[in-house]
């Protein structure tokens, strides 16, 4: 299985989405809902999260080989996944 890091915002809907997708493959992951973090931890969250999408745009999931999807993309999150 994956190890899934799921960079997201607590009222975004395209995050919603994805946390649904994910869902429906019984897949596990590590949320981070950056809003939702204290100041110094939201910027750690961004400085990392910017390594991967460097908009620091949501939902931003990384997979376990640094494959990267940004956005609400059902067909890439499914090719990363393998499913």
């Amino acid at each position: 299985m994956n190890k899934i890091r799921f960079y997201a915002l607590a009222n975004c809907v395209w995050c919603r989405k994805t946390r649904q997708h994910l869902k429906d493959f019984k897949v596990k992951y590590e949320l981070i809902e950056v809003d939702k973090l204290a100041e110094k931890e939201k910027v750690k969250a961004f400085n990392e999260m910017r390594k991967y999408n460097p908009h620091k745009s949501f939902p931003t999931l990384v997979f376990e080989g640094d494959a990267v999807v940004v956005g609400f993309k059902p067909d890439e999150i499914r090719a990363a996944l393998n499913k």
